[in-house]
């Protein structure tokens, strides 16, 4: 597994990082048991990044449980899901993570998302605090735009930015990924397998049970999801010419721009650990990327829950940045 640095002088990490949404039963339930053999499996193939979240549900828990006696071999990042950033609130969140993951340090903590009803700098120093208590390695942030990111850079050393970043919504690029880039941040990205898009599994008139947060998702179904499909299906041929897959290009093609450090998968079974870890010694090229980005052609796609879905050809600079929850 190759790693990279988190951020100028930051740690080094595996450029194929954990994702625990699914474990906490995000799409779909799943046992306790399998959860736990998932962790287990990530760690023995040298996924030892690992991300979750006080508002993943039982992900947290789960989690502790998998790590009990092994909490050495992985680097640890959650986050402050609650929308109250309060002194009290952050103390209380980080004591309740801490708690259930079964430890007395996480090695990232980062903001799930800006609450600008509280001041940003008073927020990072409080997480500060913890850094010097030793509660807190390092710091991160989550689906913060541009300028939220450079006022944070402002008042803290932040290590880690997670910004919802694939090969079908690439808007991070137009704003974003510089910031990160100019404030010395490095990138982990979300959803790398846009809710399933690039899984290469899901056809269309698939239907998703009504537990699966995508069962009403825009982009699986109609005529959108029909050009979806067809392109991945472009892309899984050019991965396959390469000796990999659709799945080992979607978590691959993000480190391979600038200012990525790691890829985030959601992972439900050792089976996809396993597979997934496989992406992480693949280092694509300048000249592959051109020829990824003329497989996928002008299909880009805009928006993800809560906003209206439309497809487009080229980006449109003047776009809002969307903020929003991550899987």
């Amino acid at each position: 597994m190759r790693t990279l640095p988190l951020g100028n002088n930051g740690p080094q990490v595996p450029v194929v990082c954990l994702g625990t949404y699914p474990l906490g039963d995000g799409f779909g339930a799943i046992p306790e048991s399998q959860a736990i053999d998932t962790v287990h499996a990530a760690l023995d193939s040298g996924l030892t990044f690992i991300d979750t979240a006080e508002g993943y549900a039982s992900a947290e828990v789960r989690l502790g449980k998998a790590l009990k006696g092994r909490r050495h071999e992985a680097f640890l990042a959650t986050k402050l899901s609650r929308p109250d950033h309060s002194p009290a609130q952050i103390n209380a969140a980080l004591d309740a993570s801490l708690k259930a993951l079964q430890t007395d340090y996480v090695d990232l903590y980062q903001i799930h998302s800006p609450q600008p009803a509280f001041p940003i700098e008073r927020t990072l120093d409080r997480l500060h605090h913890h850094v010097e208590t030793g509660k807190i390695r390092h710091i991160g942030i989550s689906n913060f735009t541009a300028a939220q990111t450079s006022e944070a850079a402002q008042f803290a050393t932040i290590h880690s930015s997670q910004p919802r970043y694939n090969m079908l919504f690439r808007g991070a690029e137009d704003s974003v990924l510089p910031a990160c880039l100019s404030s010395g941040i490095g990138v982990i990205a979300h959803s790398v397998l846009a809710k399933g898009l690039l899984a290469g599994k899901y056809r269309p008139g698939h239907k998703f049970d009504s537990d699966d947060q995508r069962h009403d998702w825009e982009h699986y179904s109609g005529p959108g999801f029909e050009a979806t499909y067809a392109v991945s299906e472009k892309l899984g041929e050019w991965a396959h010419d390469h000796g990999r897959d659709l799945v080992q290009l979607a978590l691959a093609w993000p480190t391979a721009q600038p200012a990525v450090t790691s890829s985030i998968v959601g992972i439900r079974t050792p089976e996809q650990a396993q597979h997934a870890a496989r992406a992480g010694d693949w280092e694509i090229s300048e000249a592959e990327l051109k020829e990824i980005d003329e497989v996928q052609g002008d299909l880009r796609l805009k928006f993800y829950f809560g906003l209206e879905a439309r497809y487009y050809g080229h980006r449109d600079q003047g776009d809002p940045e969307y903020q929003g929850g991550d899987a």
